[in-house]
């Protein structure tokens, strides 16, 4: 009797009970792009704007500390992550959002679906983001405008030190004329004419 009673209680605790993270993770997840969706980049180019999403439960609250999974196609338009490789796993912040970006496209231009994939506990969510390459988009190197910057700056720097030079020569010029006009007015100064004297002799 004994024996038959033992049996389901050592069965009920030998089922694994689930975890105290899964109990309390959400029922649902949903996955909402904020931003970087239909944007256009240039191919063979490093995008310099990223995709942002947002993931939140079936209430719409955001969800913290969610992993969630992007991952470009393995052919067509497509590029690399900044590891370099095609897929990147990042965690939502308290907001609940994840973003990716720097990433270095291919010269293939077209349509570029980027799967995205949210997990929290036992839920999970999908989405695709779509995103465009064009041979038409030149690609900007970076760092051009702040050389061109730099060299407008300098240049500046040139013609205004220049100028400041050729001022202080002329001013100079005009101080040695005027300290040689000073004696040479003085000297004038000092010669006294007296009054002409006139004899007339007897004839």
């Amino acid at each position: 009797m004994r024996t038959r009673l033992l049996c389901p209680v050592l069965a009920l605790l030998a089922i694994p009970m689930p975890a105290a993270d899964v109990l309390a993770g959400p029922a649902l997840l949903q996955i909402r792009i904020v931003d970087g969706e239909g944007e256009l980049h240039p191919c063979g180019g490093r995008a310099t704007h990223g995709l942002i999403v947002l993931i939140t439960d079936e209430t719409g609250k955001p969800v913290d500390n969610a992993t969630v999974s992007f991952r470009l196609p393995d052919e067509g338009p497509s590029g690399t992550f900044a590891s370099g490789l095609r897929s990147e796993i990042v965690t939502t912040t308290p907001d609940g959002r994840a973003s990716v970006w720097g990433m270095l496209w291919n010269r293939t231009p077209g349509r570029v679906d980027i799967r995205i994939t949210a997990a929290k506990g036992q839920a999970r969510a999908g989405s695709i983001a779509g995103l465009f390459l064009s041979d038409k988009v030149p690609a900007k190197p970076v760092g051009g405008a702040a050389a061109r910057g730099g060299h407008s700056r300098l240049l500046l720097f040139v013609l205004v030190a220049g100028a400041s030079a050729a001022v202080g020569g002329a001013m100079a010029l005009r101080g040695q004329s005027s300290a040689a006009a000073a004696p040479a007015a003085s000297s004038l100064g000092s010669v006294q004419i007296g009054a002409p004297a006139i004899s007339v002799g007897k004839p």
